[in-house]
């Protein structure tokens, strides 16, 4: 018998898992790390639950996917703990003055919100796209906050013909500027704010080349996958037009409005959990919270690629920091 317990995720969903009994001594059994990769890449993503909520445990559950990975840009916050290097801290902590004057806030269906993220893939503004990503929410609202999670195989499935037939030999580009002010395709917000980190953030814009990848790919299993995040998105390769424009605002909106229905699984968060997701086959969002709630999640980033994605000018990322080195 398994010394873990592995569930589906939701019965009527096509992806997902939950996995109970994580601990260090059943990460240490090869069987057991052979079981959750393999549950990983049929699945798409995991649920973790009932885990201890440590730096530790996070990196030790990381690594049985893979080597870890830095973040690819240096204005973006990492945790000060030793055990934890080039993991991601992602901490909002409202104004204590006046909540609503917060940084990265939005606004929907006349709410005021914070930690808000569209639609989208990690590091899709990178000529490499890692392997997946391992999150934890130490601190989360009381309401609010849920992560969600579309699996692009069954998103390739249920989208409109005429939609994905247009998409099939088609590459979009993708922008390191993550201004939510700036996202033009898919859009259902008002940006109120930005980020405190902007300006350190535009530095760095400045530099990094746009990043093409493919809208559908397919797997080695032989399944296509649709792969499309409308946040950082600034259009298609060679179709930056009011045509091409038009075509992929109705693609961004259809992907928003799927993530919205049945098609997406919304996680609510305990502090016991920890979520790893395949990041070349799902998008994720965050729905965002009351902006006078605290929120912190930890994000761990596993190496990888999937050798489709490049920079317009054709160079790599360590080009890129060593001509402003």
């Amino acid at each position: 018998m398994s010394a873990i317990k592995v569930s589906n995720l939701r019965d009527n969903l096509s992806f997902g898992a939950r996995v109970e009994g994580v601990t260090f001594d059943t990460l240490a059994d090869p069987a057991v790390r052979d079981e959750l990769n393999r549950v990983f890449e049929q699945r798409g993503m995991i649920v973790f639950e009932n885990v201890e909520s440590s730096a530790k445990m996070q990196v030790t559950l990381s690594k049985v996917f893979g080597p870890l990975k830095d973040h690819p840009t240096k204005s973006t916050t990492r945790t000060a703990e030793d055990e934890a290097a080039g993991v991601i801290d992602m901490h909002y902590i409202p104004n204590p003055n006046d909540p609503y004057a917060g940084e990265g806030l939005v606004e929907i269906d006349g709410k005021l919100l914070a930690r808000y993220s569209p639609w989208h893939f990690d590091h899709c503004y990178n000529d490499e796209l890692n392997r997946a990503g391992v999150l934890r929410a130490p601190i989360n609202a009381p309401e609010g906050g849920r992560t969600g999670f579309m699996d692009g195989i069954e998103l390739y499935k249920q989208f409109p013909p005429e939609l994905r037939e247009r998409l099939e030999s088609l590459n979009i580009i993708y922008t390191l500027d993550t201004r939510l002010s700036k996202m033009r395709f898919g859009v259902n917000f008002k940006p109120i704010s930005e980020h405190a980190s902007t300006k350190d953030l535009l530095k760095e814009v400045a530099i990094f080349p746009r990043a093409m990848h493919p809208a559908v790919w397919t797997r080695r299993t032989g399944e296509k996958v649709l792969h499309v995040g409308p946040w950082m998105a600034v259009g298609i390769e060679h179709h930056e037009d009011s045509a091409g424009e038009a075509f992929f605002d109705e693609v961004c909106h259809e992907i928003v409005r799927r993530g919205e229905g049945s098609s997406a699984y919304w996680h609510d968060w305990k502090p016991t959990d920890m979520v790893i997701w395949d990041n070349w086959r799902m998008l994720h969002a965050v729905e965002g919270c009351d902006a006078k709630y605290e929120r912190q999640t930890i994000r761990t980033t596993i190496q990888g690629d999937y050798g489709l994605g490049y920079f317009e000018d054709g160079k790599k990322i360590g080009e890129v920091y060593r001509e402003v080195a």
